[in-house]
């Protein structure tokens, strides 16, 4: 019936080989095509900002975001000043860059608690949020992207009767 050389390519081919006509897909009701009509609002203060807050190990950051020229203010800084080293600010970058939305929003962000890292990943979850509530259709990047995600991962805490979280007392013979 059917060769090495014969291929299928469509339904069509199909029916020329077996001599019959393929069954119809039945008809899938259409829901009514609306215009990129965002699933969420846009949450946006008496400003015109934008407000979320980010999480990461013991840092929390407070985060505004509103459009601008891309300037980013921690704790009254600039990002250039309290973020030194060039990878933390690439990481509160990123939502940016995954939203092509690089230069264009101002961020004020207060930071507390935490070190320096666990700050930058505070802010960087807190500009993905407020991304959000600014451009609801930017969600389905950032999240593929995994910035909308909280890092649940903390410190261990200390246990009586060891040295540290998990580490034992040197063991003594005598």
């Amino acid at each position: 019936m059917m060769s090495d050389t014969d291929t299928v390519d469509s339904l069509s081919d199909l029916k020329d080989l077996t001599g019959e006509a393929p069954a119809a897909a039945p008809e899938m009701p259409t829901a009514p095509a609306t215009p990129s009509v965002p699933l969420r609002p846009q949450e946006l203060d008496g400003q015109g900002r934008a407000y979320a807050t980010g999480r990461r190990k013991d840092a929390v950051a407070r985060v505004w975001l509103k459009p601008g020229s891309g300037k980013v203010t921690v704790n009254g800084r600039d990002q250039e000043v309290y973020f030194a080293r060039p990878s933390l600010r690439l990481v509160i970058n990123q939502p940016f860059k995954v939203a092509g939305r690089e230069e264009q929003y101002d961020v004020v962000a207060t930071v507390k608690g935490g070190g320096l890292s666990g700050q930058a990943g505070a802010v960087k979850h807190g500009i993905a949020q407020a991304l959000t509530k600014y451009e609801p259709e930017l969600r389905s990047p950032v999240k593929a992207a995994g910035f909308l995600t909280r890092d649940s991962r903390v410190v261990e805490r200390k246990k009586y009767g060891r040295a540290k979280a998990r580490r034992s007392f040197q063991f003594s013979k005598r």
